[in-house]
């Protein structure tokens, strides 16, 4: 895309603002997008003398900036929560105060129908934000700056060679372990197992690896409900409660800081809230037994607008200390996922899990290096506590490039 500055279109803006002020025709409607996807305002964007105006609040909080309304002196108070800048504008003032400094605005901030507008590229630059004019679209594109995100990878079939990168993520979830067609705990399978040593390297020294250079080793336990041997683990409650104690067992004796459970396929057919419930309880039972070893939880599901309903969000959250939700795999992969499909499955999910347990579940399988960074804004906007990379393996240096851009250590 051909981009200039916003103030280098203040020719062609301001003549369109002047035909609708002379009852001319409609102004065009204006596109703001953030990291390459539509960002909903309760008003549209307007523009004023070639500079365009947004609602404060919603851009405030889609970049992560939090914000404080004075109303004695009809003042806003900006602050970036990472290095703690902070902008201050007032009401039909031009004088904006930027770290305690003195800044004209070519026009002052104003109200209308409720909402308070700013303008859009001096607040987006001021906390890092690069912003571009499409003028052929009218399109303002916004590239947010990177944010502190909680990063894991995932280490499972076929991540070997890409071993050395776990160390640039906060945690790896192993998938070494699942159960199997009998409904049986193992160690052993064709896709998720414990795998040989190679050389020097062995499982282990994998996992202590990972855990001398601070990061957090997940044991991912992975199990499908293809055949039903999924349902037969959770209805079976003494089933349930060896599988449970396997699990635990093996991730305190490999040294695993936590366990990751991968429970796929729940919920296709029949009733859903009681398979919820099944679920629900096997959770609750592995929450006690890993806290007790010193172990911590994490699920990852099905996104909540996808075929699988046995699944509640809610009360998962309140059992695991993070949650990832795959918000993959709509179209079999075939391509980077809809970014529609996605935004829903994660304001879908928080309604019931706080941003702050929310992992978003990528997959590598589906994106490339040039549809990432919009996944990843995604995460950004809606505040969420990181991202999940399926897998080591699959990721690659143009992606990891991508990861290390768009997320601040």
């Amino acid at each position: 895309m051909a981009a200039v500055t916003l103030a280098a279109c203040a020719g062609l803006c301001g003549s369109a603002t002047a035909m609708a002020q002379a009852g001319g025709p409609a102004e065009q409607s204006v596109t703001i997008l953030l990291d390459d996807y539509p960002l909903p305002l309760p008003l549209a964007p307007t523009i004023v003398d070639g500079t365009t105006m947004v609602p404060f609040r919603a851009i405030s909080e889609a970049l992560g900036i939090t914000v404080e309304w004075q109303e004695e002196t009809r003042s806003i108070a900006a602050a970036d929560p990472t290095d703690g800048k902070v902008v201050e504008l007032t009401l039909g003032s031009n004088v904006a105060r930027v770290g305690g400094i003195d800044t004209e605005l070519r026009v002052a901030p104003m109200s209308v129908d409720g909402s308070t507008l700013i303008p859009l590229a001096f607040f987006s630059q001021q906390f890092g934000a690069n912003v571009s004019w499409d003028a052929a679209t009218r399109t303002v594109s916004i590239d947010s700056p990177p944010r502190q995100l909680r990063t894991m990878a995932f280490y499972a079939i076929s991540s070997f060679r890409e071993a050395p990168l776990a160390s640039s993520f906060d945690a790896v979830a192993f998938g070494w372990g699942r159960l199997d067609e009998s409904s049986n705990f193992t160690l052993e399978g064709k896709d998720f197992y414990w795998p040989e040593p190679a050389g020097d390297v062995t499982p282990q020294s994998l996992v202590d690896g990972v855990t001398e250079q601070g990061r957090d080793p997940y044991f991912m336990v992975f199990a499908s409900d293809a055949a039903g041997e999924l349902t037969a683990v959770l209805e079976d409650e003494t089933l349930a409660e060896g599988t449970i104690e396997r699990i635990v067992d093996t991730a305190a004796e490999r040294r695993f800081s936590g366990v990751l459970l991968d429970f796929e396929g729940l919920g296709l057919t029949g009733d859903a809230e009681a398979v919820q419930e099944s679920y629900n309880s096997f959770v609750r039972k592995l929450d006690s037994a890993a806290d007790a070893r010193g172990l911590r939880l994490a699920v990852a599901v099905h996104p909540p607008n996808g075929a699988y309903r046995g699944y509640d969000y809610k009360t998962l959250a309140t059992l695991s200390d993070e949650m990832i939700v795959m918000a993959y795999a709509y179209e079999g992969e075939k391509g980077p996922e809809p970014m529609k499909r996605v935004d829903e499955a994660i304001r879908r999910t928080l309604n019931d899990v706080p941003a702050e347990k929310l992992l978003l579940g990528i997959s590598m399988g589906s994106e490339n290096a040039d549809s990432l960074g919009a996944k990843i804004g995604l995460a950004k906007r809606y505040g969420l506590r990181g991202i999940a990379m399926w897998r080591l393996g699959l990721i690659g240096e143009e992606a990891s490039q991508v990861i290390r851009a768009e997320v601040r250590e």
